[in-house]
C-alpha cells in the first residue's frame, strides 16, 4: 500500500460520510450492552449528517477557510508568474478516450487562463498521477490550456501527488528562472492550506482564489439537506484535517 493511498484511507475514515456511518454502526453494535451510549452515538451521527448536509453549514465551513478577497489587477501585476494547482482527474473518461481533468481542476484552469490573458504573465501548471492513471494532471492541464484557451504554459510540473509536492516541485522550476513572486490560483477554501506551503519554499504569494462562499441564510432551502451541502462540508473538513496534518508533519 502506497503512502498516498494509506493517507487517503485514513482521511476517508475521519471525514463524512464514512465517519458518520462508522459512528452509526458503533451505536448499533453497542445497543444491547450500552443502550444509552448507543442511542447517543446514533443521535449524534444523525444530527451531524443533517447539519453537514445543509448548504448553509457547508457555506459557513468553507468561508472559515478563506484568507483573502478576490485578486485585484494591481495585486496581480506585482506577480512574476501564475501558478495553477491541479485539483484532480477523471481516470479513463469514456467520452474523452482517456484521462482528463475533473471539474475542480477545470475551474482553476479557466480562471488561470483568464488571469493570464489580462496580465500577460507566464503560467505554471502542476499535478501528477495520484491514484494511478495514464496521464499526469500537469500534462493534461497543459494540453487543455493550449488547445482550448490558446495559452501555452511556460512550466509544467507533472510529478506532484499532494499540495505539499505541488509547492516543492513548482518552486524548483520557478527558481531556475528566478521567479520569486507568484499568483496562486486555486479554490478560495484551498488557499489557507496551499499558500503557506509555497511561502515555506521561499516564494512570495499573491492569493488568487475562486468560488468564494456565502454565509447568508437567504431562504429555508439553506437548511434543507442536499448532496451539494454535504459535499461542501466534506471539502471544508478535509482542508482543516489537511492543515492539521501538515502542522503535525512539520513538527516531526
Amino acid at each position: 500500500m502506497t503512502a498516498w493511498l494509506a493517507t487517503n484511507l485514513i482521511a476517508a475514515a475521519l471525514l463524512p460520510p464514512l465517519s458518520l456511518i462508522l459512528l452509526l454502526a458503533a451505536g448499533m453494535l453497542l445497543h444491547r450492552r450500552h443502550p444509552r451510549l448507543a442511542m447517543s452515538l446514533i443521535l449524534l451521527s444523525t444530527a451531524a449528517l443533517y447539519a453537514l448536509s445543509t448548504p448553509w453549514v457547508g457555506g459557513v465551513l468553507l468561508k472559515s477557510l478563506e484568507i483573502s478577497a478576490p485578486v485585484t489587477p494591481e495585486a496581480l501585476q506585482s506577480a512574476d508568474a501564475i501558478v495553477v494547482l491541479g485539483g484532480g482527474r477523471r481516470i479513463a473518461a469514456a467520452e474523452y478516450g482517456g484521462d482528463t481533468v475533473n471539474a475542480i481542476t477545470l475551474e482553476r484552469l479557466r480562471y488561470g487562463a483568464h488571469l493570464a490573458r489580462t496580465s500577460g504573465l507566464p503560467v505554471l501548471v502542476t499535478g501528477g498521477k495520484p491514484g494511478g492513471g495514464t496521464l499526469a494532471e500537469g500534462d493534461i492541464m497543459r494540453r487543455i490550456l493550449a488547445d482550448e484557451y490558446g495559452i501555452a504554459p511556460r512550466w509544467v510540473e507533472n510529478s506532484a501527488l499532494t499540495t505539499w509536492d505541488n509547492a516543492r516541485h513548482a518552486a524548483q522550476l520557478l527558481k531556475t528562472d528566478r521567479v520569486t513572486r507568484i499568483a496562486l490560483v486555486t479554490h478560495a477554501w484551498h488557499l489557507r492550506r496551499a499558500q503557506p506551503l509555497f511561502e515555506a519554499q521561499g516564494l512570495a504569494v499573491v492569493p488568487a482564489g475562486i468560488q468564494f462562499s456565502r454565509t447568508a441564510l437567504d431562504d429555508v432551502m439553506g437548511l434543507v439537506p442536499s448532496p451539494a451541502g454535504l459535499r461542501d462540508s466534506t471539502f471544508a473538513l478535509h482542508e482543516w484535517l489537511g492543515i492539521l496534518w501538515y502542522k503535525l508533519r512539520s513538527q516531526f
